[in-house]
């Protein structure tokens, strides 16, 4: 089968697999999900598909075989969430990291990546380097500055929750 041919093929069955799909799913858009895996397959074998072949039983037989496989596997999912009991608690975030983060948030991006990789991630200079693409020296400017602009960031909130408490 040509492209040309694939393409008028696509054009004509796929309204009606996505029906008949529609009508063994019971949901439009699985339905438009699965015939449309199932041309992305047929794609890649458009050249063994003979017109003559019945293609659209194959597309039809692929796409009732997806669905039938998420269905199971949504199945199971459930299955798991089911058997799996709910956290009695789940804790919030810690207030000093809550504090943390919206410090290096008003950061510039560099300098909050750099800290970041060589702070969190525990990177030497040298591989926020090369994860970057910075130079060296690059690198050490802005962990030099990021520190600093982040100890003012903290204390400068640190501040105003001296003054949120006296109130």
């Amino acid at each position: 089968m040509t492209e040309e041919e694939f393409d008028a093929f696509y054009a004509s069955a796929f309204p009606r697999l996505t029906g008949q799909l529609y009508a063994f799913t019971g949901d439009h858009g699985e339905a438009q999900d699965v015939v449309q895996e199932a041309f992305v397959r047929a794609w890649d074998r458009r050249r063994d598909f003979l017109v003559d072949e019945a293609p659209e039983a194959w597309i039809r037989t692929v796409a009732m075989r997806l669905a039938v496989s998420r269905w199971r596997r949504a199945r199971r999912w459930l299955e798991l969430v089911r058997r799996t009991p709910p956290p009695q608690h789940t804790p919030g975030p810690d207030p000093e990291r809550a504090v943390l983060v919206d410090a290096l948030r008003k950061l510039p991006d560099a300098q909050r990546m750099a800290l970041v990789l060589h702070h969190l991630c525990d990177l030497s200079v040298e591989q926020v380097a090369s994860e970057t693409g910075a130079p060296v020296g690059t690198v050490k400017a802005r962990l030099s500055r990021g520190r600093a602009a982040l100890a003012r960031e903290l204390a400068a909130g640190e501040g105003e929750r001296e003054d949120h408490r006296v109130r």
